[in-house]
């Protein structure tokens, strides 16, 4: 690299900016290689131990659709596009409405149902159900209090957390948004009513479009470049596919967990819904914006889960 001695001016970032931009080139090219490589293998493994199962199937294919919407919502970013903080603030509350709405129609009501086809009274289903909540909450409050990661609101959190990157920071908050998404897709998948657990996984990734957007956007705001946001936007998309398969996996070796694996799932979403989604869609002063987009969210996953049912 040749410097310049002429009036004193500092040529050296102009000079390697152009190693610069090819270095987060390359990390983007990569983030793509190994994404498609890791999708081959994962489909492979798949045929290989629970091809033939439907259930484990369909929650492959649900699992995988709204990673696909993720990867949707990181598209502006690669075509520059800007969009106004009240219209994120908007779509964050909308995603907020869609999980709230699958908490309840696609979830909590399947698991009453399954826990009293099994015998429980209403006393006992609601016990039931109402304890899988809870445990589903306390999990995601467990993790969010041990694993390092960065909230959008409050900042870093966790043990070491100072030690990590911002970047993946950020990929594990988006991750642990997703664990509880994929998990309901599975249990529903793993279920008996397959065009409810198609109704939860196309709302789920009816959220995932503009949670996709976000993370990438969130990215993009702190100086990394298009190819690397939306990578990393798409990598964080597929703990759903993983997680969906491991919780139809689960209940599929006992049809007595299915109540429970339903409010487990719920709880997680409640809980990620509170604690993380609806305090980001208020941080900025639009709550307006962003309660309009909670009420359309919900009744649009409503009007999904009862138009398919």
């Amino acid at each position: 690299m040749a410097w310049l001695p002429d009036s004193g001016a500092d040529v050296r970032r102009p000079v390697a900016a152009a190693p610069l931009r090819a270095w987060r080139r390359g990390i983007g090219i990569g983030i793509a290689i190994v994404v498609a490589g890791a999708a081959l293998l994962a489909w492979q493994a798949f045929e290989a131990v629970g091809g033939n199962d439907p259930r484990l199937r369909g929650a492959l294919i649900g699992g995988l659709f709204a990673a696909l919407a993720t990867a949707l919502g990181t598209l502006p970013v690669l075509l520059s596009q800007q969009f106004s903080q009240r219209s994120y603030d908007s779509m964050l509350g909308f995603g907020a409405g869609v999980m709230l709405a699958a908490s309840a129609f696609s979830l909590v009501i399947p698991a009453l149902a399954a826990a009293k086809a099994q015998g429980a009274g209403g006393w006992g289903a609601g016990g039931i159900v109402g304890l899988g909540i809870l445990l589903g909450a306390g999990m995601l409050l467990a993790i969010d209090r041990w694993v390092p990661h960065e909230h959008f609101v409050k900042g870093l959190e966790g043990p070491r957390a100072r030690s990590l990157r911002r970047v993946w920071l950020f990929v594990l908050a988006i991750a642990l948004h997703n664990l509880p998404e994929g998990l309901a897709i599975g249990v529903a998948f793993a279920g008996a009513d397959p065009v409810g657990a198609t109704a939860l996984a196309t709302g789920i990734a009816i959220q995932d479009v503009p949670e996709g957007l976000v993370v990438a956007l969130a990215l993009r705001s702190v100086g990394y470049g298009r190819l690397l946001c939306a990578g990393l936007g798409v990598l964080s998309g597929l703990v759903e596919p993983a997680m969906s398969v491991f919780g139809a996996a689960v209940i599929a070796l006992s049809a007595a967990l299915l109540p429970w694996g339903l409010a487990l799932a719920a709880g997680a979403m409640l809980f990620v819904i509170s604690h993380e989604i609806i305090p980001e869609s208020h941080r900025e002063g639009h709550e307006a914006a962003a309660t309009i987009g909670l009420v359309l969210g919900f009744v649009v996953m409503m009007l999904l889960d009862t138009a398919l049912a």
